[in-house]
């Protein structure tokens, strides 16, 4: 159980380094449209090919954490993934974007929320394999909703109908119900490991994995490059543990403390986790990324450099200096007035 929890924990770091390498490499490939070629685009990109590193380590963590743990344990401390991101944004921010309380105070409470829920829950048993009908069954659902969740964000004929940060999330929400899947096959894929690397081949899990994750990581191109990471982030990182908890009760029996005070806690500690979430997603620190925010997050006295490179979030801060009455500002400056949290 400790291993579990342990790789768990490495995974969440190795997913979260992904999500920030990937968006910054995808921020300037934005697509309105299903592009199957994106990826071959991205590669360019040395810090996208980082983050895909970064990933396929959290695969080898999250492996090795469902080799030691039951899904039920192993996807709710994936949830870090979020709080991981935002520490790793107020470092960069730091001294260019103002870190509210409220922020603080959500991080913690999604990390209590999530040590409150193992404590309750006690995740434990379940079987090794999961039957071929209940498989397709998975299999079926998950697609279903993949492709509702695609036609709702492209519209007919791959044509969007969707505002930039809305097909963010939706696209985010099919990236993370995929990796709940995922994260199924790789805990069939694990129970095969101790029977050495002929019966890990010989396994229908691991040739599934590979088209079901090269799909997935396709999904979540489009998710990075569609629109701000706050919009799709909190689909990565609430809906790949709820729907890997889903699965890992339905494919493989794996049970939880079911008693009337037991489900109250669980149901409180996820909607703390879930909340907790929102709120970050919502962040300064996430929103100073490329998305316009109501109020203002520049730090007093902040001065945007001037003649940088484009500049991706654009608006009036509420602390903002007034315009002098003695004179008229220019058009130009007029045009470049509005801070921005970050130019490159």
């Amino acid at each position: 159980m400790t291993e579990a929890i342990f790789f768990a924990v490495l995974a969440g770091f190795c997913t979260a380094t992904a999500s920030i390498c990937q968006r910054i490499g995808a921020r300037n490939s934005e697509t309105t449209g299903f592009d199957i070629w994106l990826v071959f685009r991205l590669a360019r990109q040395p810090v996208w090919l980082l983050g895909v590193g970064s990933m396929i380590g959290g695969f080898l963590f999250q492996l090795t954490a469902l080799h030691f743990g039951p899904l039920a344990l192993v996807q709710p401390i994936l949830a870090i993934e979020l709080l991981l991101v935002f520490g790793y944004m107020a470092i960069a921010g730091a001294g260019r974007v103002r870190v509210r309380r409220r922020d603080w105070l959500a991080a913690a409470a999604m990390s209590a929320g999530i040590a409150v829920f193992l404590g309750l829950a006690s995740p434990s048993g379940g079987r090794l394999h999961a039957p071929a009908p209940a498989w397709l069954l998975a299999g079926l659902i998950t697609l279903g909703l993949v492709l509702l969740l695609l036609a709702m964000a492209f519209g007919p004929a791959g044509r969007s109908v969707a505002s930039r940060s809305r097909r963010a999330a939706l696209l985010g929400s099919a990236t993370g119900i995929s990796w709940g899947f995922v994260a199924a096959v790789i805990k069939e894929l694990s129970s095969h490991i101790n029977d050495g690397i002929g019966a890990v081949v010989a396994n229908w899990s691991l040739y599934v994995l590979l088209v079901v994750g090269a799909a997935t990581m396709l999904l979540a191109s489009h998710a990075l490059a569609a629109g701000p990471l706050a919009a799709s982030q909190p689909g990565f990182t609430v809906l790949d543990p709820l729907s890997a908890g889903l699965l890992g009760v339905f494919l493989f029996s794996e049970h939880i403390k079911t008693g009337v005070l037991d489900l109250a806690g669980e149901a409180l500690a996820l909607a703390v986790v879930i909340a907790g979430a929102s709120i970050l997603s919502h962040s300064c620190l996430i929103l100073g990324e490329d998305e316009k925010s109501p109020v203002s997050c520049l730090p007093s006295g902040f001065q945007a450099p001037a003649g940088g490179r484009r500049r991706e979030l654009g608006f009036e801060p509420a602390d903002a200096a007034p315009v002098p009455a003695s004179g008229t500002p220019s058009a130009s400056a007029q045009a470049t007035g509005n801070a921005d949290i970050s130019t490159r």
